[in-house]
């Protein structure tokens, strides 16, 4: 089967506060799928692994990898369109600093806690935390998760996030995301 590979001009990628967490967001919408990265702070994330029973070494290695919220949605009605969506973490490419790189996976983290000896329930708890590394999406479906970039804390970088649609590979780069700065803020004052 031949695959078509665009790369989308016409979707509409935007940039705000999100309303409920009250933290930069950006977007990309195109033919009904909606993808939305939220700022996590450092500090929120700390807290949230550390209240999933991991050190505090271990909560903060994820805090300080530039995490972020991600929506991604299949808007699509069953009714006026069909077909599902499908992406892979893996194809989606990180730019920074003249170089690329991909985002840490759930299976990198396997990894990364094995080695560190993380318990078991805690591992469970940040897998079931990460938005899944592959995940095919039928018309309305929807799933959020923690993306991890791989990035210091206040890094710059671009973004291509790619989905299939039947045989189209299509492509949409976000740039100028802001990965939040490590500082603390009174979680009452937001």
């Amino acid at each position: 089967m031949a695959v078509t590979i665009l790369l989308i001009a016409a979707a509409v990628v935007s940039h705000g506060i999100d309303e409920e967490a009250k933290f930069p967001y950006w977007q990309i919408e195109d033919r009904g799928v909606s993808v939305r990265l939220v700022q996590r702070l450092p500090d929120q994330t700390r807290g949230y692994f550390q209240a999933r029973g991991f050190s505090i070494g271990d909560a903060d290695l994820i805090a300080q990898q530039c995490v972020f919220q991600t929506i991604f949605k299949n808007a699509r009605s069953q009714i006026t369109e069909s077909g599902p969506i499908h992406y892979s973490l893996r194809e989606w490419v990180v730019y920074t600093h003249g170089r690329e790189q991909g985002l840490k996976t759930r299976e990198d983290w396997r990894k990364e806690w094995k080695a560190r000896k993380a318990p078991a329930a805690a591992q469970l708890a940040f897998e079931w935390s990460l938005l899944p590394t592959q995940q095919v999406y039928q018309p309305g479906d929807y799933n959020w998760g923690m993306s991890v970039f791989n990035l210091a804390p206040g890094s710059t970088f671009d973004l291509d996030v790619i989905w299939h649609q039947g045989d189209e590979k299509r492509v949409v780069r976000i740039r100028d995301i802001r990965c939040a700065p490590d500082e603390r803020r009174d979680p009452e004052a937001q």
